[in-house]
């Protein structure tokens, strides 16, 4: 288990692009304190640390927002909250053991390969209120986890990669996908991507990937550049920093004349994309507000309310979307994509996920290419 200094946070810089354009959000109104909280938090990760500029960053940016801090200026950080990094699979149950013994007021955890720890942890200290992210079958009354309708923001932006693809006259477009570990809430983003897409396109080509990994851009890379001299118009990469590797080809290409995209994921990524003045190759990326998660989780030991049991948590409660920062993106894909939005919110259209119909989810998985 590593411990994060003060300084490593503050070098980093993480650039966090337009992470609160929509935090006005009624499911997480009152998200705000006039003061700082005295309640204590520990936020736990993977081997990503907060720098991933994904997943991890978002749930850091929810810490210093409920304290009233920011990146680069982590005032409380050392009192009031801290940060550990868990890269060691064989090490989890002990880490988290320990951090356990440092009796915070809240441990947050982020990610679901410690899900298996926390669940047994969480028994040894039944005390101890824990916030999971992404967790799977937790039901300890002392762990609060929330879970996304990743699927429903996934179908949005592959509806709009594949409108996109067709506003630019490409024929045939093939796009792809790359996960991190394979496992449901992974392949929930895949398989929402590919029905967005084939709403739109029935008959399109999606190629999949797994890294089994989360922090080796390398190999996102080397398989979205093979996927790019083939033809594929767009990739959309689930796979923490691996999602890096991706952008950077996403890059390279765009710089070459090649009309391709990488679509970003949990955070707003088109400044990871920025190739010339007002130049990205991240076409759009699916939110993921793990930041309002993690701040209501802490809001809800600071009033009293905290309560074990998962939440899943979707359109409805504007908790997933998509990003509409570049400017290349069709005003009328645009409006198409936010009407099929609302008819999600609203239950007029579905959308398959493992957790709903794993059934209809393996048969889409079937449709894909490995």
């Amino acid at each position: 288990m590593e411990t994060m200094s003060k300084k490593q946070i503050s070098l980093s810089k993480i650039i966090l692009f337009f992470l609160s354009a929509t935090c006005c959000f009624s499911f997480f109104s009152g998200c705000h304190n006039d003061k700082t909280p005295s309640i204590t938090a520990k936020l736990v990760t993977d081997g990503l640390g907060v720098n991933d500029k994904s997943y991890n960053a978002s749930a850091w940016e929810g810490v210093l927002r409920f304290y009233g801090d920011s990146v680069g200026e982590e005032e409380h950080f050392g009192t009031l909250y801290d940060v550990a990094i868990c890269n060691e699979s064989g090490k989890y149950f002990s880490d988290l053991r320990a951090i356990s013994e440092e009796k915070p007021d809240l441990v947050i955890i982020t990610g679901f390969v410690l899900t298996d720890a926390i669940r047994s942890v969480s028994l040894v200290y039944p005390e101890q209120k824990f916030l999971m992210i992404d967790g799977s079958n937790l039901s300890n009354e002392n762990v609060q986890n929330y879970l996304f309708a990743s699927e429903e923001g996934s179908y949005l932006v592959g509806m709009l990669a594949a409108e996109q693809s067709i506003k630019e006259g490409v024929q045939n477009p093939a796009f792809g996908f790359i996960g991190g570990m394979e496992n449901d809430a992974i392949i929930d983003f895949e398989i929402g991507y590919v029905q967005g897409i084939r709403a739109v396109l029935p008959d399109a080509e999606v190629f999949s990937f797994y890294t089994d990994d989360w922090s080796r851009p390398a190999l996102a890379a080397a398989k979205a550049k093979v996927w790019y001299e083939k033809g594929v118009y767009a990739i959309y990469t689930a796979a923490g920093m691996c999602g890096n590797g991706t952008i950077a080809e996403a890059v390279s290409h765009r710089k070459a004349g090649k009309n391709v995209w990488a679509i970003g994921v949990d955070q707003d990524q088109f400044g990871e994309g920025i190739y010339g003045v007002g130049k990205s190759a991240v076409l759009t990326s699916m939110i993921k507000r793990v930041d309002n998660a993690v701040e209501i989780g802490l809001n809800s030991v600071r009033t009293g309310a905290f309560k074990g049991g998962s939440r899943i948590l979707s359109l409805k409660d504007k908790a997933v979307g998509f990003s509409t920062t570049n400017t290349e993106l069709d005003p009328e894909v645009i409006k198409h994509v936010q009407a099929v939005q609302a008819e999600i919110i609203s239950g007029k259209r579905n959308v398959i996920s493992t957790y709903k119909d794993r059934a209809a989810a393996e048969s889409i998985l079937q449709t894909v290419k490995k």
